[in-house]
């Protein structure tokens, strides 16, 4: 499902952007222009499907490859815990937060409306709000896992990491409050993205929401000792001595995920998963 979204991601912008100017904005071509999400077409115009459509909308290449990076490293994480059902609705759930996040703060007048358009007529475009809903929904199942940025070309820990984006876009949406200026132009983007984390947060720590009931299970060596263990082929070898260590190793990478692994934990866990007639 992840490469499947960032196809149609590509795709849509390809189509869309050799068609622009576009009669509305002049960045909009024919596929932005009639699904981009704004406050009154969506709810004044009944037109809601675009608390949706606007997700797979952008605005520019940065926008786009920015979004579709993010997707593709970290949207596997929560693709595999959630499964590509779940996952999909988890993503789409938090894309379309973003939207309802920022037309709870327009209608509220927390959000400056300091632009040429009306607020309710100001388009929100691009993947974002769900992305931020993988970002933290990766560092709930990973807090640990390190991250290494380009820019700034950092390493810090993916809790730290979502801190960090979470810390960003409430201080954008307080600096328009506050002061105004360019610096902080793209405030109902950061509260499309907040909305998104929001929602993120909430189904990751309530998985039942979706309907899933707790985390994704892992066979561990101490179940294989039970009076009815599951059966598994091709059947491994494990003796006690070691299996201490191997569910060490299993909870490690629960934790932390697969890239926190040493080479000699990896030795052990591939040691450990060799059938009989390899040993």
């Amino acid at each position: 499902m992840t490469k499947t979204l960032l196809i149609v991601n590509v795709v849509i912008f390809l189509i869309d952007i050799f068609s622009r100017p576009g009669p509305v904005h002049p960045d909009f071509g024919v596929i932005n222009t009639p699904f981009a999400f704004t406050i009154h077409s969506a709810f004044k115009e009944w037109r809601l499907w675009e608390l949706i459509t606007f997700q797979f909308l952008h605005h520019n290449v940065l926008h786009l490859v920015f979004n579709c990076v993010g997707l593709f490293f970290f949207a596997p994480w929560i693709e595999r815990w959630w499964g590509a059902a779940r996952f999909t609705a988890f993503y789409l759930l938090s894309g379309a937060a973003g939207a309802l996040f920022f037309t709870l703060l327009t209608f509220t007048g927390i959000l400056p409306d300091r632009g040429p358009l009306p607020a309710d007529y100001v388009p929100l475009v691009g993947a974002s709000a769900g992305l931020y809903g993988v970002l933290i929904g990766t560092a709930v199942i990973a807090p640990n896992a390190m991250v290494s940025l380009l820019f700034p070309p950092v390493t810090l820990a993916m809790r730290t990491f979502a801190l960090w984006i979470i810390g960003i876009a409430v201080a954008v949406i307080f600096g328009d409050i506050i002061f105004g200026g360019a610096s902080f132009q793209n405030s109902g983007g950061e509260a499309g993205h907040l909305g998104g984390a929001i929602l993120g947060f909430v189904l990751m720590k309530f998985p039942f929401l979706l309907g899933k009931n707790g985390a994704s299970k892992i066979i561990r060596p101490r179940e294989f000792r039970k009076k009815n263990p599951p059966k598994l082929r091709p059947r491994s070898e494990l003796d006690v001595a070691s299996a201490n260590e191997v569910d060490r190793i299993l909870d490690k990478i629960s934790r932390e995920g697969m890239q926190s692994l040493t080479d000699r934990e990896r030795e052990i866990l591939q040691n450990a998963s060799k059938p009989k007639d390899e040993s």
